[in-house]
């Protein structure tokens, strides 16, 4: 089993995977007379032909250590996880070789963080480690296939 670093979530690492969705990425501007700040456009959507879709998906708590060896990409749109209650997760991220995943890089959230992952990047699944949490999620709608998978020959682990 190869063990992973757990980084900590910064734009400067996963910009090549996506956006991070939070409140520290931009300067708002109020909207509704002042009473509300408005933090605008803060993840770039990606759709083939299709539509946007606004889902809620509600995932199980995973513990650490983690265990994993499967990842997904979609490679006609763009997906946003958004935790509704502001949960911590983890965040497994791989750059493509031979159109498989490789080298996987993890990453740990911030309450209130969360991320978009561009078209076409391979992933981990949803793993919240507070508790078990619901996330809003937009993401490409169609009746095309939209879901690659691949499960590693080995485990790949993470700790705290």
């Amino acid at each position: 089993m190869k063990e992973l670093k757990l980084y900590q979530l910064n734009k400067d690492q996963f910009e090549p995977f996506g956006d991070i969705i939070d409140t520290k990425q931009q300067l708002p501007f109020e909207i509704n007379n002042g009473n509300c700040f408005r933090y605008n456009n803060l993840a770039k959507l990606s759709f083939n032909k299709g539509q946007a879709g606004i889902s809620l998906f509600k995932s199980k708590k995973i513990t650490l250590p983690y265990s994993f060896n499967f990842m997904e990409k979609h490679p006609l749109g763009s997906q946003a996880f958004i935790p509704v209650f502001g949960c911590r997760f983890i965040v497994i991220v791989a750059n493509e070789v031979n159109g498989l995943p490789s080298d996987p890089t993890a990453f740990i959230t911030t309450h209130g963080q969360g991320v978009n992952y561009h078209k076409d990047i391979w992933h981990g699944v949803l793993a919240p480690i507070d508790d078990d949490a619901i996330f809003t999620v937009i993401d490409w709608i169609g009746d095309e296939s939209n879901l690659e998978t691949y499960t590693f020959d080995s485990w790949f682990q993470l700790n705290l």
